[in-house]
């Protein structure tokens, strides 16, 4: 199958001031990623924060230009593609619906920008077509000439999702599009697009920190740790078997309803990894209970697991060469 999207050697480093005296310092946000993203899917993207889940999203939707790599739209260099097509056929769905839409403009006129911005229409057909995407997201006409102001949070993020949708993209990139939310309204939404997925035949790439949200959405997952993928598989197969410490350090973590369990134990420990001073060899190295001396100088080659792949020598075989 061909994919939708091809991520090559995806890079993005950002130089970074430490202050008036100090040397500039290099801020390795996204490191060499491969990535492919099929038809219908959701891939969901997956680490703590700062792990470049949301520069790597910026990159896909042509907004941030990488440093490195390529991004292949059909088969097409991302950026050889006019603007214009590039925001018909993917769209984004942010964090925060609070900041995502413009205050000074009512409801139907921010859902009907992107066509305005297309050159879609008539004034009116614009509006029509944003009513009837605002029902689409649940939202009755009545609030068509409203302000984000009178909206609460579920509600605007209902105007962002008929924001991104009024254009009849095929790839939707949902930023943490639950995190600002209450969680009574978190598991609405999420329904919402999986309703939107299978009746307009979306395909979704999905970055989160909650691994609940993923495992219920996704169809295969990427892990992120320190800019690079450092696990992918199926939903189904890296939740059950996941072979990478760190996906199996995040998994452990995961708080459970479960009665008697108590608070899961911290393993990853308190220290957060600082991509302005990445490790030598493996970059997981310092915060792995399983490392190896040979994990501070070399670095893990992806190696195929069957569903996707894994980063990480206790995989790879070099470990057992070594001993």
């Amino acid at each position: 199958m061909t994919p939708l999207i091809e991520v090559r050697g995806l890079s993005k480093t950002f130089s970074v001031s430490r202050g008036m005296f100090a040397k500039r310092a290099t801020l390795n946000a996204v490191s060499g990623v491969d990535l492919d993203v099929y038809k219908g899917e959701v891939l969901g993207i997956v680490g703590e924060s700062g792990c470049g889940k949301s520069t790597l999203a910026r990159m896909l939707l042509g907004l941030l230009p990488p440093s490195a790599g390529t991004i292949r739209l059909s088969g097409k260099d991302i950026w050889s593609i006019p603007r214009r097509e590039i925001a018909r056929r993917m769209q984004p769905v942010f964090q925060d619906p609070y900041s995502s839409l413009n205050p000074r403009r009512r409801i139907a006129s921010i859902v009907a920008l992107p066509l305005e911005v297309q050159g879609i229409g008539t004034p009116e057909e614009r509006r029509a077509k944003a009513i009837a995407a605002l029902e689409k997201v649940g939202l009755p006409a009545r609030y068509a000439d409203n302000y984000p102001n009178q909206l609460s949070g579920g509600q605007r993020q209902r105007v962002a999702i008929a924001r991104a949708l009024i254009t009849e993209p095929e790839i939707v990139v949902c930023d943490e599009p639950t995190s600002a939310l209450d969680v009574s309204v978190q598991s609405q939404i999420l329904n919402l697009l999986m309703d939107l997925k299978e009746n307009l035949g979306l395909t979704y790439i999905f970055i989160s920190h909650n691994l609940a949200v993923v495992e219920h959405l996704a169809t295969r997952v990427a892990v992120m740790y320190l800019g690079r993928v450092v696990e992918l598989g199926t939903t189904a197969e890296l939740f059950r078997n996941p072979r990478h410490p760190y996906t199996q350090a995040l998994l452990a973590s995961v708080l459970t309803p479960e009665p008697g369990l108590g608070i899961p134990e911290a393993i990853l420990g308190s220290a957060s990894p600082d991509p302005l001073n990445i490790p030598s060899g493996c970059p997981f190295h310092p915060r792995c209970a399983q490392a190896m001396e040979m994990c501070r100088t070399v670095v893990p080659k992806p190696v195929n697991t069957g569903s996707g792949f894994a980063a990480c020598h206790l995989v790879d075989g070099v470990a057992d060469q070594a001993a």
